[in-house]
């Protein structure tokens, strides 16, 4: 009897823990068996290994085959164990020294000519390699080269098909040299030479709408929550397209995280390592959508829009049991999906740009078209949106619709994206110096710590309170709000302007009037 054991890892949401993946040849009647918990492709992959060793010429053995994929509770998806499958039935059969086989992790799906196809997670599965701190050697494929290289420290082998992970497995010391990683810089270069190649979605370019701008900036700084409510035309889409060129640069832990859950989705693209993810997914998205599940569990927008931007267009056309899926990780940052066998976390520290109509025609309160809307319909159009997901929103500006006067202004007279993302980057320093995080994320304790205004605007912020009907939420992020409006004008301490600014941002909905 023969036995060979490869390590491999599987993914659960975003950890990827790790999989012996056991090959036991015996003598009977020939047979092929996979036992692990394994899902429909992890069965299919008995005929792709067994065609891929036949078409490469390698022996496939007339045996008894078992293979086992433990831990045995452990659901195992995806074709992503078909190469350790191959190297253990290699190693098993004598064809492969077993020895070199102790000193790797393997992962790579076959086609039925032996060559190794990309797989999902490839970095995800690459930093826990890493955080494991085992020192092995990772066979992958050479697609997934890569994206695996913006971890360093790991050995790797990438390879093209079956013959190749032989041979390199056969004189091991020769192939068993790190990839090259790409370092910090190199990103950074290719980041700012994105936001040089997004020019066409400049700010500068948006006529009018000076206060939408300003809750723009202070949103980008601070890492809050907006809504932009007014007429069709008012550009609040437009104006959320140009959030993520005024936002402050990813730190380098921010876009490893950012870069494995796009990596487990099967999104993630090198060239874009470091850049913030704009997700604006149609009003007809399912709750599943945008929160993530299936068979195997996938991250939903939320998580695809980790460190990045969440535009929601049109949000009461949304489902309101949809919406109401976005209250808890708007808090916490993160989504964990419970089901029958585990429950799965996926992060999704996400900013909510969120853009609604007045009312159902759209023309309420614009200064030349009349609301054809009775106020039945209005009530009925913005109960859609429950108070509880209101109050999570930071920032609620109305829009106007815009001037025939400043649409003929020129776009050199508006402040560029550039202009606006020095600024944003100088407050986002400060938030990190100060607290090591964005103003938006700031706990109870770090906000009475960091927030505390001065007299004056104690005085206005009880007076808001209590005639706007404030919650104790509400006043929170008030002051958040107004600590980054205070760091944008690089001041120390909270002063009245900062909180009547903050303040005036929670009145969105009320501004536009009634019809």
């Amino acid at each position: 009897m023969s036995l060979a054991i490869v390590r491999s890892r599987a993914l659960v949401g975003l950890s990827a823990p790790e999989v012996m993946v056991e090959v036991h040849l015996a003598n009977g009647l020939p047979a092929f068996h996979i036992v692990g918990l394994p899902q429909a492709e992890v069965r299919e992959s008995r005929d792709r290994v067994r065609a891929a060793i036949s078409h490469l010429g390698f022996e496939f053995p007339n045996r008894r085959i078992t293979v086992n994929l433990a831990p045995a509770d452990l659901p195992k998806a995806s074709g992503r164990f078909d190469l350790p499958i191959a190297l253990g039935i290699l190693g098993a059969s004598d064809q492969l020294p077993r020895g070199v086989l102790d000193q790797i992790e393997a992962v790579g799906e076959l086609s039925l000519t032996g060559e190794i196809k990309p797989i999902a997670g490839a970095l995800a599965m690459t930093l826990h390699i890493k955080l494991a701190g085992q020192n092995r050697i990772l066979m992958l494929p050479k697609s997934n080269e890569p994206e695996s290289n913006f971890i360093q420290g790991i050995r790797r082998i990438p390879v093209a098909n079956l013959l190749e992970a032989k041979l390199a497995l056969t004189d091991l010391p020769k192939f068993s040299l790190a990839s090259a990683p790409l370092h910090s810089a190199d990103w950074r270069l290719s980041l700012r030479a994105a936001h040089q190649s997004a020019a066409v979605d400049d700010l500068a370019h948006v006529r009018g709408q000076h206060q939408a701008k300003r809750a723009l900036e202070v949103a980008a700084a601070g890492g809050h929550s907006l809504l932009m409510v007014g007429p069709p035309g008012a550009g609040k889409s437009m104006l959320a397209r140009r959030l993520p060129g005024i936002l402050p640069s990813m730190q380098e832990s921010e876009a490893l995280e950012a870069a494995a859950l796009l990596s487990v989705a099967g999104r993630f693209k090198p060239d874009q390592f470091g850049s913030r993810s704009f997700r604006s997914p149609h009003h007809s998205a399912s709750g599943v959508a945008l929160v993530g599940g299936g068979v195997p569990t996938r991250p939903g927008e939320i998580s695809l829009a980790h460190h990045g931007v969440l535009f929601l267009d049109e949000l009461p056309e949304f489902g309101r049991h949809v919406l109401e899926v976005l209250r808890e990780p708007i808090e916490s940052g993160q989504i964990a999906l419970a089901r029958a066998t585990r429950q799965i976390e996926f992060p999704a520290r996400f900013q909510l740009i969120a853009a609604m109509n007045p009312c159902p025609c759209g023309f309420l309160g614009h200064p030349e078209r009349r609301c054809v809307c009775t106020p039945d319909q209005v009530g009925r159009y913005r109960s859609r949106l429950s108070g509880p997901l209101l109050d999570r929103i930071d920032l609620q500006v109305a829009l106007t619709s815009v001037t025939p006067h400043e649409l003929g202004e020129p776009a050199s007279g508006g402040e560029t994206s550039d202009q606006v993302r020095e600024r944003v980057e100088r407050a986002a320093q400060i938030q990190r110096d100060r607290q090591a995080k964005p103003n938006a994320t700031l706990s109870v304790t770090e906000i009475e710590r960091f927030c505390q205004p001065d007299p004056a605007g104690i005085t206005i912020l009880r007076r808001a309170m209590s005639k706007l009907n404030l919650s104790a939420r509400a006043y929170h992020r008030i002051l958040k709000v107004a600590r980054t409006i205070a760091d944008l004008a690089a001041k120390p301490g909270l002063e009245v302007d900062a909180i009547a600014e903050a303040i005036d941002y929670r009145r969105g909905l009320d501004a536009v009037g009634t019809p």
